[in-house]
């Protein structure tokens, strides 16, 4: 008997994981407002989601990153687009069909049911054997770190705590995708970094892909494997935390991301690259090409700890410390220029020996490669 041939899957596993992800096509929503107007929270929205990855959509209120979650969840109907998970379509199924689970802000557990009750609530909802739903509320206690406690009533828990409850319910029916619609929020902040470490270990040992909304860009750049920043209803752009943070492609996801000194300054061309001129500097060459306005001018972006003030780096501008500040993890410092731009400056330790004051006059320059040229802004 001739045996059949095994038939191995040749693909990458990044086509695999692409394929196997969450695929927005097209995907608009349209709100009216009180006073007659429409809003658009989703504006032909594109985006591949990655099977088993940890992606964040960031950006400030009603840029369209929640609307999205909602409607990948099945809590809002869009006007127009399709939501794929693999070959599937969802965005025509309602939300209890879809394979996907949500955990809220206000982590809405039953106060009158206990942990383990709460964990098995949804499994309840879909008839499991008793026995399949204890082993199933054991392992997630376990996952959680929450053993010994399935009988507390959640009043009798911290914040934290809730939040994992939370975590464990939505976990438990195994979903393939787990949204996360600003859960952290309501946390102190040792609290939430806490808990974003957890979030990471649960979504590495789960391989489940999370889909997390927030504001918060330090939280975004702590959790996300990738970010989308989100700005009027589409993304901006869409990469790795280093990405957004090194390689920013308009001046909104510089100055969301971080803090950034924007420098609109003269450019002109130089070889087969260009050159700026900052202030009182000397021409600088770009690393990368600039966008020119119709004035002749660029906007590039510098980043403060870019910046050097003790001369090992090319000179790009000479000013007057104006102000410095002690922050113990570095010195924030505020340079002025010659033309009254504003350079701000973090120096890391050791910061013994340095003799900065209000009043001298400092040069500043960074490696050419942090400065980064920016798109132009829609008029």
């Amino acid at each position: 008997m001739v045996e059949a041939p095994v038939v191995t899957d040749r693909r990458s596993p990044q086509v695999v994981a692409r394929e196997n992800g969450l695929t927005i096509s097209g995907a608009t929503k349209t709100f009216a407002t009180p006073e007659g107007t429409e809003v658009h929270a989703l504006d032909h929205v594109d985006l591949q989601i990655r099977d088993g990855e940890f992606f964040v959509m960031l950006g400030p209120s009603g840029c369209g990153k929640t609307t999205l979650l909602r409607s990948i969840a099945g809590l809002e109907t869009l006007d127009s687009g399709e939501i794929y998970l693999g070959r599937d379509r969802i965005d025509d199924r309602p939300a209890f069909s879809r394979p996907v689970n949500t955990v809220f802000q206000s982590y809405a557990l039953f106060p009158h049911l206990t942990v383990a009750e709460n964990i098995a609530f949804g499994l309840q909802m879909d008839r499991l054997p008793k026995a399949e739903i204890a082993d199933r509320v054991a392992q997630m206690l376990t996952l959680v770190r929450l053993d010994g406690l399935g009988g507390r009533r959640p009043a009798q828990l911290s914040g934290g705590q809730q939040q994992r409850v939370a975590l464990a319910r939505a976990l438990a029916k195994a979903p393939r995708v787990l949204l996360l619609d600003e859960p952290l929020a309501a946390l102190d902040l040792k609290l939430r970094r806490g808990m974003q470490d957890e979030l990471r270990r649960l979504q590495r040992t789960t391989g489940v892909t999370f889909v997390f909304v927030t504001h918060d860009q330090e939280e975004a750049i702590s959790l996300g494997d990738r970010i989308a920043v989100f700005s009027q209803g589409r993304p901006a752009q869409v990469g790795t935390p280093e990405d957004l943070y090194e390689r920013p492609v308009s001046r909104f996801v510089a100055d969301f991301i971080g803090e950034t000194t924007f420098l609109t300054v003269p450019v002109r061309p130089d070889g087969d690259g260009q050159v700026v001129q900052i202030a009182d500097g000397p021409p600088v060459r770009l690393a990368a090409p600039a966008q020119v306005a119709a004035d002749g001018t660029t906007t590039v972006g510098v980043r403060p700890e870019r910046l050097v003030l003790d001369g090992s780096a090319p000179l790009i501008a000479t000013g007057t410390l104006q102000q410095l500040v002690y922050m113990g993890t570095d010195l924030r410092i505020q340079v002025a220029l010659a033309d009254g731009t504003t350079l701000a400056v973090r120096v890391p330790p050791p910061f013994e020996g340095l003799a900065l004051t209000p009043g001298p006059t400092l040069t500043a320059g960074p490696d050419p490669a942090h400065l980064h040229p920016l798109a132009l802004e829609a008029a």
